[in-house]
């Protein structure tokens, strides 16, 4: 990982207890993915996780921003908003948080159209 910044670096080194983490770049910044699916995204040193109407409203109760950006002169929201400050310094709080955004990210893949889901890892059946 030595391409990716410091910041990036730290947040997979906090989100550890939740599980491996893959790192792809996009654009101007990073998505977080767990087993092909993107729960999380950074961007400028902030880090958005992934919301959806289960868990919205721990982010919107504590005044936190959803990650947007402009296209063709208007600013566009995405799915994601800015992760609690506390996420950032414990690694607790970090798997908790990222593990709720993960299902969130379950939840919207399964609302797709079958031919657009993203592919999850095969897995043996035992």
């Amino acid at each position: 990982m030595a391409s990716v910044n410091e910041f990036v670096s730290h947040i997979v080194d906090l989100f550890r207890a939740f599980g491996p983490v893959e790192v792809r770049r996009m654009f101007a910044g990073h998505g977080l993915f767990r087993e092909g699916l993107m729960f999380a995204l950074i961007y400028d040193e902030t880090l958005y996780l992934k919301v959806d109407d289960e868990n919205l409203v721990d982010f919107i109760s504590r005044g936190l921003p959803q990650f947007e950006y402009q296209r063709q002169g208007k600013f566009v929201g995405l799915s994601y908003y800015r992760a609690p400050e506390s996420v950032l310094e414990d690694s607790a709080e970090a798997a908790a948080w990222s593990r709720r955004a993960w299902q969130a990210a379950l939840r919207a893949n399964a609302d797709k159209p079958l031919k657009r889901r993203t592919r999850l890892p095969h897995r043996p059946r035992r």
